[in-house]
């Protein structure tokens, strides 16, 4: 079974930054690449950004774009989420996932990483 771990989140003011690591270990999707998740109070999950983990493409859902970069490194079986310019509406728990497209492959989810932007 796939293991993830998600970490780096914290208390950021508006405009700050914050770099999140995800870790997968276990069972690993090796044909899929990997994504970003939030998930705000009251709201449902929503996908952030994805790599392909052949091609390292990236794509970013719009409320992103241009603020966040997704990475990874594939030795360590990491991905990486720079977040910059944050805002308020960024609050949320993020998640990773390996991921087809926007849509994760397993059900499985770690204990996210709570990410809080307020000045």
């Amino acid at each position: 079974q796939v293991q993830l771990v998600e970490s780096g989140g914290g208390l950021v003011q508006p405009g700050g930054s914050l770099r999140l690591s995800c870790a997968a270990s276990g069972r690993t999707y090796s044909n899929y690449g990997m994504g970003w998740f939030r998930q705000a109070p009251g709201k449902e999950r929503e996908f952030v950004a994805g790599i392909r983990w052949s091609s390292a493409s990236t794509y970013y859902s719009d409320f992103v774009k241009g603020r966040f970069v997704i990475s990874r490194d594939n030795a360590k079986n990491t991905v990486y989420l720079q977040m910059n310019s944050l805002k308020p509406e960024d609050t949320a728990v993020y998640y990773c996932n390996f991921v087809a497209g926007t849509v994760q492959v397993s059900g499985v989810w770690g204990q996210g990483t709570q990410v809080t932007v307020s000045s």
